[in-house]
């Protein structure tokens, strides 16, 4: 029988069995639109952990191809499969993140489950683990043994990029810091919470970065295998999310990395403003109230549209939602787009200012309130 804890006293005391005890090691798996690979991975990972004592993870985020779905099936078949489904919520790093806290296992690991990550090193990478030789195992392509695959030698030179980069906000010498594949000890994750981004895809970069002291880090090479079915994730964006990250670790979370991006989007819109309201008083020879009206709807949508595309990136909307969210955004923003067109208006005709200056006066009122008041609202309103 196995050795009882506090959470079986009272079968114990009734004279019944005790349950299973947890497994040693969780592996968390990310998924979207995976569902022709999640039976093929489940296989791998019992051809290769036979002795070990696991479950695996899969967090998806709903996906439209009924990924979640296909988990349950074979978890209804299979007590080492589990499937924790998020709604409304999008992204790799933070998925990961819900999947660890949502175990008790001592060790955890995470893959993709696109099959390009190699699962018999996994047994490897627990055994390091398991005796204390590191706090942290990575799966690593560069080192001896490791390798890309058929990476072209554009996505080669990118990724050695993104890793000169890394090394620069973390404290411990990793060959493959932006590795998707590894694992670690619980209290590992435990001391990086506090300071986890939760940022895009590099989950591993956001672990090194946040622990307070340098880890014990061990890699074992792997050689990256080719996706067998779906679509790759990798996306012009991805570059984007990671440039975010590497902005969040640099300023240690003194400013919100949404406000970041969310100022940068209101000084893109600021100057289409300006642009828009200069081409009407000089190409089109309008008056500055109807110049200013048209500014203001101008930047408001790209404010819109830049937001979903960065800034809510996680949530982003499309087809009908996205309309639906711009209806829901312009209503939110049209106290602060009335205020704006009679604060600059009346700065202009007053003649208290030029109409640079008026035009300048009128958007930064409307961005504040943007911030303020509209940007969640429009997205949670258009689920």
């Amino acid at each position: 029988m196995p050795k009882a804890g506090l959470r079986d006293v009272p079968r114990i005391a009734r004279g019944l069995p005790t349950r299973e005890p947890m497994p040693e090691l969780a592996i968390i798996v990310p998924v979207f639109n995976e569902r022709d690979n999640v039976a093929e991975l489940v296989a791998r990972l019992h051809d290769c952990l036979r002795d070990d004592s696991w479950e695996v993870v899969f967090v998806d985020d709903s996906s439209p191809d009924g990924t979640a779905n296909m988990v349950r099936e074979i978890a209804q078949r299979d007590a080492q499969v589990r499937c924790l489904q998020r709604h409304g919520r999008r992204g790799l790093a933070s998925a990961c993140i819900e999947g660890m806290l949502s175990t008790s296992a001592p060790f955890c690991a995470v893959m993709d489950a696109d099959l390009q990550h190699d699962e018999r090193i996994l047994p490897r990478i627990i055994e390091i683990l398991r005796t204390g030789e590191a706090d942290l195992v990575v799966g690593s392509r560069y080192v001896a043994g490791g390798s890309t695959g058929h990476w072209s030698g554009m996505r080669r030179a990118g990724s050695r990029i993104a890793t000169r980069l890394a090394h620069s906000i973390i404290k411990t010498d990793v060959s493959d810091p932006m590795s998707g594949f590894f694992a670690l000890r619980r209290e590992i994750l435990h001391d990086a919470l506090p300071a986890l981004s939760g940022v895009g895809f590099k989950i591993l970069l956001d672990v090194l970065a946040s622990t307070p002291t340098p880890l014990r880090v061990a890699e074992v090479p792997y050689v990256f295998g080719e996706r067998r079915s779906g679509e790759s994730k990798l996306d012009s964006l991805v570059a984007w999310e990671f440039f975010v990250l590497l902005a969040d670790k640099r300023l240690g979370h003194r400013v919100p990395w949404r406000f970041m991006l969310v100022a940068l989007v209101g000084s893109i819109g600021v100057l289409l403003h300006m642009m828009v309201v200069a081409m009407g008083l000089q190409w089109f020879g309008m008056t500055f109230a109807v110049s200013q009206a048209i500014a203001t709807m101008v930047a408001m949508t790209s404010h819109y549209l830049l937001n979903n595309l960065f800034t809510h990136r996680d949530r982003r909307l499309g087809g009908r939602r996205l309309a639906r969210g711009w209806v829901t955004f312009a209503l939110a923003c049209s106290v602060g787009a009335v205020a704006n067109v009679v604060i600059s208006s009346y700065i202009f005709n007053a003649q208290i200012a030029g109409w640079a200056s008026a035009a300048l006066s009128g958007a930064l009122v409307s961005s504040v309130w943007n911030y303020g008041a509209s940007s969640v609202l429009a997205w949670r309103a258009a689920r």
